[in-house]
């Protein structure tokens, strides 16, 4: 898997947001470079998780819509002297 790449601006986004939970909860206020080290780091070790889980997610939906696809092709097919 290649790492995640994001855009600066998206990065940019994402390290506000981790600036903005550090002030409300823990009522520390951490710096642009820290929250970005503080990304990376959860990037590089954590972030797999989340990818694979969000495959494992993605598969099931297409699982299922497959599975709604076969019904009704069952639906549509026509009887024959042919059993499968």
């Amino acid at each position: 898997m290649a790492s995640v790449e994001f855009s600066k601006e998206e990065k940019a986004l994402i390290v506000r947001k981790i600036q903005r939970y550090f002030h409300a909860e823990l009522e520390q206020d951490i710096g642009q470079f820290d929250a970005e080290f503080l990304l990376d780091f959860f990037a590089t070790e954590i972030g797999t998780y989340f990818y694979n889980r969000g495959l494992y997610d993605a598969q099931a939906v297409l699982e299922q819509r497959l599975d709604s696809i076969r019904e009704a092709i069952c639906e549509i097919e026509k009887p024959t002297d042919f059993m499968r």
